[in-house]
Parts: structure tokens; sequence; C-alpha cells
């Protein structure tokens, strides 16, 4: 989730981000890691942005991860064979307070090779940074603060002041879940109005995923009565294997488990699909 959230907020603020991390503006699109002519490792934690001279790559990261070094090394490489003339800028922003040393790591050593890219630590930065740009407000809840509450209360107020309610929308629900990695929910609530939020993509989105969970576990919830209604009590790797089926997929068990004779049935056809 907050993986999505951060690509977001880098690719619809991307002219904010590049104030942060160059000091002056620059006109960026949206690079697709399928333009690296290899799949991606792990597009989902990635974002890679372009201007006609340089490459910003971001990973967003809520917990350490050893794979981060080489995973720098490899796409710059990668961006190096699309566009050998561009420079790259890579950062790892790393979310969440922690004590483990991989936050710290920032270079890929193997023999005959050094990759170093920047590490930034939120909790380490100073929220002035982040105030003065709505594409980064969100980020601001995460950074050094002796008062977190009552940073959150000076984001609110910076929120207020947003005139397009849309951009208002999504700044405020952008902020209220980045948040929820350091604070309470009831005490996000009190300080952040729901209603501004109602028209947010993020919103919309979280809602329709949560729509889609429930319907998810409701057809679960219903094949594993109506199975041992049938065959009696099921084994419990059995339940774990039909909680992880897709829709489709118990849609189908609930056709097939009818022609069912016992649990062996079950068990072939759990194999088979």
């Amino acid at each position: 989730m907050y993986d999505n959230i951060c690509k977001f907020l880098a690719e619809n603020y991307s002219h904010d981000f590049a104030r942060w991390v160059f000091g002056e503006p620059k006109g960026f699109t949206t690079l697709s890691p399928t333009e690296l002519f290899v799949e991606p490792i792990r597009a989902d934690a990635l974002i890679l942005l372009q201007s006609s001279d340089v490459v910003l790559h971001l990973e967003f990261q809520t917990q350490p991860d050893e794979a981060i070094p080489f995973r720098m090394a490899d796409y710059r490489l990668r961006v190096h064979r699309r566009y050998p003339l561009k420079d790259m800028r890579q950062l790892v922003i790393y979310l969440k307070s922690t004590g483990s040393r991989l936050v710290h790591q920032n270079s890929f050593n193997i023999s005959g090779m050094n990759h170093e890219f920047e590490v930034i630590r939120l909790w380490e930065q100073p929220i002035a940074n982040f105030l003065d740009f709505p594409g980064l407000l969100p980020l601001a809840i995460l950074g050094r603060t002796e008062d977190r509450i009552q940073t959150l209360r000076e984001i609110s107020s910076l929120i207020d002041r947003i005139k397009d309610k849309r951009e208002q929308s999504n700044i405020a629900a952008a902020t209220s879940l980045l948040a929820g990695l350091v604070l309470k929910k009831d005490v996000i609530g009190s300080v952040l109005r729901e209603e501004i939020m109602q028209d947010s993509v993020i919103y919309q989105d979280i809602k329709a995923q949560g729509i889609q969970e429930g319907v998810q576990q409701g057809k679960v919830d219903l094949v594993l009565h109506l199975l041992k209604i049938r065959l009696g009590e099921l084994q419990s790797e059995d339940e774990v294997r039909i909680s992880a089926l897709s829709l489709e997929q118990l849609e189908a068990l609930g056709v097939a488990m009818f022609d069912f004779s016992g649990s062996d049935d079950l068990l072939a056809w759990l194999n088979d699909n």
C-alpha cells in the first residue's frame, strides 16, 4: 500500500520531487520498466522518471531489504543500456525508523564492480524540507520532529490552504495513510477530517480494494462452509489452500464440490487447479 501511495505522489507531483532532489524544477515523464527490455525485478517498488538529460530512480521502502543494492545496480545498467547519454540519480527512501544496518547500505560491491546510490532515511530529514511543496506534504509526518501530533496539525493546516479540492483530497488521503506508520488511527482521525478525503483517487482505490477483499473473503467462507457440510471436517492445510484461491477458482470449486464423494476428490481438485 505504501509503495502505491509514494508512487502516486512521485508521478503526479514530479516537479515537487525534482525541487527536493535537484533543487530546481525539471520536467519529468514516467519511464516504464518494460522500456528497459528486460522484466523488472519488482515493478511495484520502483518509480522511474525521465527528463531530457536525466533519469530519476526512486525506491520507497517501509522495511529494510537486503536486495536493494543489487536492484539499484541492476537498474543503473538497464538504464545505461537504453539511454547511454543520460545521467541517472538513484535514491532509496526509507519511510519507517529502524535500527537495521541495511538502511545505511549505499553501494553494491562485487569483484571488479562498485556501484553507489543515495539513501534517505526520512526520520532524519527536517520536516521543513517538505512543507513548501504540496506533493511532499505527506512525507513530512515521517520527518524529524519532537512532536509528531503537532507536525500533523501543521500539515493539516497547509492542506486546508490548497485551493484545488481534488488535489487537497489526494494530499490529505496520502498524509493520513503514511501517518499510520507513526501515529494511531484515532489520533490521525482527530486531526485530518475524513470528509476531505472522500473524492481522493487514493481513498477510492482503497475502498474498492476493501470491497474486493470483502467479496473474496465472503466466497472463501461460503465454500468452506459448504465443503464441511458435504465432506465433514477439512484438513487445516486444505483450508489454507482454499483461502488462497482466486475468485474464479473459488467459483469453479463451488461448482465442482457437488461431484465430490470424499476428501480425496477435493485433494485431487486442488492439485489440478
